[in-house]
């Protein structure tokens, strides 16, 4: 076994429910103070302490409204609802911290790419190059409507939207401000030198945009760019965009062939391994000893609730788990949410079938990935097993109660890691990039996101 470097994220919402559904009524579960400053803020020096990479924001535009036609179960259980916007948390909890990076959420259906880009440079100049850009395209039949569509886009179309959307970002980021346009020069009263300043002439299938960034350059230009994207259409994307791919994994089996899948992707695109990690959600449950984190475990269970995990699950899928019975297989079906998820449950690991029984044990905690419970030297040896036996670079850690999952882990569990060399002591960079990478704080010059560069610096 090596010391292959652990790469840690916490994972969560401005939201009361994430994705432990009812677990936010737990006495000792914090959640519901996702409204106040407060929490976001201590939120941060906590993570930063514990030398986790980043704090992974997810979010959704629209209502959990599949299981049973409806979005009461969602909004009667906090399931995903009600949710904040995450951008206007970064600001708070970069002010606290120095090295935190932080992965925002956000739709490329839902947003122009002209606006998103000056909102993203200013999030990455306001934490000082410590941002990253979760791209999705988005799921939610609910947030298409609500936006103005009739219907959610198709699901491939979304990516190709999506591609067109990187390329103007790209383009923005990249290409419109040279790296010395801006001269502040108060004897001559010149902030910028207006030659240095290009218009990107993008015309594309859906996007028309002529004219220049809104922003000079920030620290990393191009904020990190994470995906989760793990069906074949997501995985394609991925290959030429991402930095970091998220999965979602029920078991060790599953990770070790969505890993494999992805590789083959990127190796397919001309991308080289060093240049994405992938890491896996995965849930802690921390106890001094196995029995005691046992005994935790089962006492999360009865906060669960059914209903409010099988709203998240019919978002995730676009199925009706109302419909089946308990002994019923979950089978594979094609729609416009999130194929990925159905995919890892029915088509990833052939010798693995779910009864939508074991479906409702299951996904209560943690939603659609694995657990693992045990002291903090078992739950260490179990991330280590996950590196070894699925070939993933890290976690996406979800909690339970917050922020008492991510205390318990830092307190008990990164120490060990620690002294096996598997999590920094220190942080290593400055920008987010950096620190991740070693490689400096802008796009490596082989990235997909460089070619589209008319001007060089």
């Amino acid at each position: 076994m090596n010391n292959k470097r652990i790469y840690l994220n916490a994972f969560v919402m401005n939201t009361p429910g994430h994705m432990s559904a009812g677990l936010w009524t737990h006495p000792d579960n914090d959640a519901s103070g996702y409204r106040k400053s407060e929490y976001w803020i201590k939120l941060a020096r906590l993570l930063e302490k514990g030398r986790f990479d980043a704090v992974f924001l997810a979010d959704v535009l629209g209502t959990y409204d599949v299981y049973r036609g409806s979005r009461d179960p969602a909004v009667r259980r906090g399931a995903q609802a009600p949710v904040n916007d995450p951008s206007y948390i970064v600001p708070l909890m970069s002010a606290v911290t120095n090295h935190l990076g932080f992965g925002l959420t956000a739709s490329v259906t839902h947003e122009h790419p002209y606006t998103f880009a000056r909102r993203m440079t200013t999030l990455d100049h306001l934490t000082n190059g410590r941002v990253g850009w979760n791209i999705v395209t988005s799921y939610l039949n609910s947030a298409a409507v609500n936006i103005g569509l009739d219907k959610q886009i198709g699901h491939d179309e979304r990516y190709d939207i999506a591609q067109e959307y990187l390329e103007v970002c790209y383009k923005l980021w990249e290409e419109s401000w040279e790296e010395d346009a801006v001269v502040a020069d108060k004897e001559t009263g010149i902030y910028a030198n207006p030659e240095k300043v290009h218009d990107i002439h993008h015309e594309g299938k859906y996007y028309k945009v002529p004219g220049a960034h809104l922003s000079e350059p920030s620290p990393q230009r191009t904020p990190v760019l994470f995906q989760a994207g793990a069906s074949p259409r997501g995985r394609e994307f991925a290959s030429k965009n991402a930095e970091l791919v998220f999965i979602n994994a029920p078991s060790i089996e599953a990770g070790r062939e969505t890993v494999k899948r992805l590789r083959a992707d990127f190796e397919k695109n001309g991308r080289k391994p060093e240049d994405i990690k992938i890491l896996t959600m995965l849930t802690p449950i921390i106890g001094e000893t196995e029995e005691s984190a046992h005994q935790k475990l089962e006492e999360f269970k009865k906060h669960i609730s059914h209903e409010g995990a099988f709203a998240l699950f019919g978002g995730w899928t676009g199925i009706d788990l109302s419909e089946f019975d308990d002994d019923d297989v979950l089978t594979y079906v094609e729609n416009d949410s999130m194929r990925s998820v159905i995919e890892v449950l029915t088509r990833v690991d052939p010798d693995k079938q779910w009864t939508i029984k074991e479906l409702r044990d299951f996904i209560g905690i943690g939603g659609i990935s694995a657990y693992v419970v045990g002291s903090p030297e078992q739950v260490a040896d179990e991330l280590e097993q996950w590196m070894e036996e699925a070939g993933v670079d890290g976690f996406n850690l979800a909690h339970t109660t917050s922020p008492g999952t991510f205390k318990e882990f830092i307190e008990h569990v990164v120490p060990i890691l620690q002294e096996r060399g598997r999590v920094p002591k220190e942080y290593e960079g400055a920008t987010l990039r950096d620190n991740l990478f070693g490689q400096g704080d802008r796009l490596p010059e082989d990235h997909p996101g460089k070619s589209t560069r008319k001007v060089r610096f």
